[in-house]
């Protein structure tokens, strides 16, 4: 697996006479996430299925590496040997009786050994982190569990490029950290990850670069610069991320020099940057200037002294 690009050009898709994708770009750099946000129905999907080769635009081209994508028999096979898209649902995915045989399918339909297949499989098991699931029938798994099943069989493919259609839907907290974890040790393999989400405070701390369609066109940018676009956002039919949005209402600006306000960490950097300037010593009732001014340099003085 190695880094490549991958890029839609001008694409267009329509189901019968409703236009989805109309004009739509995207640019996915080798090595950055990409979170794909939008509302139920906006194209999401259908991005994601013409990026695949799964779906053919009717105008417009997608490529990987700067080579464009053949709707033949040949040019599927070597782009499907690079990218590879999991649906929303596992169970759209899932066929096999136990995890390890369906994981295998992909890799033995590449005319694997029956060892190179093997060892591809433990891989992806591994990378996912459910090797003890091996044996376990697929109708016997969690929720999430099968989730990571179904990407464990893109996986074994080692594509270059990875595209997921909601991969934390219907995840518990615990379940939506094991998912970003194994997307973590995807990354460490040079496998580049596209996310479609609804969850905008996921888009926000996780991805590198955000891509939000609506209107059948794709807008991409940086995650907080389009997630703080209020107007965008209704037009998506998403919501600001709760960071972004305590942040405009507080009047805190982004900090060049401090974190990102893209999660809790962010925002209390920036908090802090707000009101270290400001802080002031102050004198309670009764209370003498002398007194208030030394207990409030001793309290700033630990508060900013390092650890011995």
């Amino acid at each position: 697996m190695s880094h490549l690009s991958l890029t839609a050009r001008g694409v267009r898709f329509a189901y019968a006479d409703r236009v989805i994708l109309d004009d739509a770009e995207l640019t996915v750099a080798g090595g950055t996430r990409v979170a794909l946000l939008g509302a139920n129905g906006s194209g999401k999907t259908t991005l994601l299925r013409c990026l695949s080769g799964a779906l053919r635009p009717v105008a417009g081209e997608v490529a990987v590496g700067g080579t464009a994508m053949r709707h033949d028999r040949r040019g599927l096979a070597a782009h499907r040997r690079l990218v590879q898209l999991v649906l929303q649902d596992p169970d759209d995915q899932l066929f096999s009786a136990d995890v390890y045989r369906d994981v295998s399918f992909g890799p033995l339909n590449l005319g694997l050994s029956a060892a190179e297949a093997a060892a591809r499989v433990d891989e992806a098991l591994e990378l996912l982190g459910i090797a003890d699931l091996a044996r376990r029938p697929t109708h016997q798994l969690s929720f999430g569990q099968r989730k990571r099943a179904a990407i464990a069989g893109a996986v074994a493919m080692r594509p270059c490029l990875l595209l997921l259609d909601e991969p934390t839907a219907g995840l518990d907290p615990a379940g939506v950290e094991d998912m970003l974890a194994a997307l973590r040790r995807l990354e460490e393999r040079e496998t580049t990850v596209v996310l479609a989400t609804h969850d905008v405070d996921l888009a926000l701390a996780w991805a590198h670069q955000a891509a939000v369609v609506t209107g059948g066109r794709v807008r991409q940018g940086d995650p907080a610069d389009l997630l703080a676009d209020a107007d965008l956002v209704a037009r998506a039919r998403l919501k600001m991320p709760w960071v972004l949005d305590l942040a405009a209402r507080l009047g805190l600006d982004r900090n060049p020099d401090a974190a990102p306000l893209r999660d809790l960490d962010g925002l209390a950097d920036a908090l802090g940057a707000e009101l270290a300037p400001s802080a002031k010593p102050t004198r309670s009732c009764g209370q003498s200037s002398s007194l208030g001014s030394t207990h409030l340099g001793s309290s700033a003085s630990g508060a900013t002294q390092a650890p011995g």
